[in-house]
């Protein structure tokens, strides 16, 4: 008896393509620019009644999403090998946070969460469908033999992910989505699919907020990171991140700087503390609060669970911003049911 997709051309363990970063949508002609979803990229391979999503670390998915494995079990082609990247709704927006509440060993909770809050498959690339093996074939070839397959395939939990020649509609679609997106994927229409290359390129959004300094950690070299905090609706000041990008000489001029406003915690929310898994035994529980008069600008890719998902650039100090106007409308960038529905109806416009 065949294993599981050994029918594939594509093996399971295939990466998908990457993308570098730019600071910059590039100009020129021979360019498609895709939306970058905020989510869990993955392969969707398909072979009879074997069906599996890969993400980009080699990890399979199926068993987290079983209404994205459904949807495609339930597609007339047996055989297929797709690129895309899955989202998950709730409420008014897309929630990187309850992708994260899938990875749950529970078989029970994942079957509960996937009929209250079921998930979505934004497809962007196809490597194999039926016995048509599209690697090496050009990306304008692909996306119109993908275009093709989702006018059947194309459901509640299966989209055909937008795509333009035009960088005048990539840039509208920033717009349209309040600044939600995480960035546009450029790739050159020529190019076949290069698995585990960086051959796309990523225009990440340039997102900024302005945060109270409500205290430090200290490093080697003087001041290891701010710690940053934002007010809420009802007046506290929560903890929301840290920023650490500073030279060595910077370092030292900061702790004299931040020594001048030592005092008190000003974090009345959710404070910090806790022992990082980066500190490689050091207790990053211990920190040094400040009064909270001092204002930094950061520069942040991404919110998760109210915090910033990952740690942020210090861009300036704010010496004309009070405290008290750092709130924490400045992250509300969810994408919105109609900017959602404006973007997936420019894939079949």
């Amino acid at each position: 008896m065949a294993s599981p997709f050994s029918k594939l051309a594509i093996p399971l363990d295939t990466p998908p393509m990457e993308a570098r970063l730019a600071s910059e949508i590039p100009a020129g002609e021979s360019w498609q620019f895709e939306p970058k979803w905020d989510g869990f990229r993955c392969l969707a391979f398909r072979d009879g009644d074997a069906i599996e999503l890969m993400s980009k670390s080699g990890k399979p998915l199926a068993r987290y999403f079983p209404e994205v494995a459904q949807a495609i079990a339930a597609l007339g082609e047996k055989r297929l090998v797709l690129d895309g990247e899955l989202v998950l709704p709730v409420g008014d927006a897309l929630s990187f946070a309850a992708l994260q509440l899938r990875l749950h060993p529970a078989a029970s909770r994942i079957e509960k969460l996937s009929r209250e809050t079921p998930a979505q498959l934004m497809l962007f690339d196809a490597l194999q469908i039926g016995t048509d093996v599209l690697v090496e074939r050009p990306l304008a070839e692909r996306r119109k033999v993908l275009e093709r397959f989702m006018r059947r395939a194309a459901g509640p939990r299966l989209h055909l992910s937008p795509a333009t020649s035009d960088p005048h509609i990539a840039a509208d679609w920033f717009e349209r989505s309040g600044k939600a997106l995480d960035g546009i994927v450029v790739k050159r229409l020529e190019a076949p699919y290069e698995p585990g290359e960086r051959a796309m390129i990523k225009v990440k959004q340039q997102r900024s907020a302005d945060c109270v300094v409500g205290g430090y950690r200290k490093g080697k070299s003087g001041v290891g990171s701010l710690l940053l905090g934002l007010f809420d609706r009802s007046g506290k000041l929560d903890y929301v991140g840290f920023t650490s990008s500073f030279s060595d000489e910077d370092r030292a001029a900061l702790a004299a700087k931040l020594a001048k406003d030592e005092g008190r915690s000003p974090f009345t929310g959710n404070s910090p503390g806790g022992v990082s898994r980066w500190s490689r035994g050091r207790d990053s529980s211990e920190w040094v609060p400040l009064k909270g008069d001092l204002v930094a600008e950061v520069v942040y890719d991404q919110v998760t669970g109210g915090r910033f998902r990952h740690g942020t650039t210090f861009l300036r100090w704010r010496e004309d911003k009070r405290p008290d106007q750092c709130t924490r409308d400045q992250l509300e960038h969810d994408l919105s049911p109609a900017a959602l529905q404006y973007l997936l109806e420019s894939a079949i416009a």
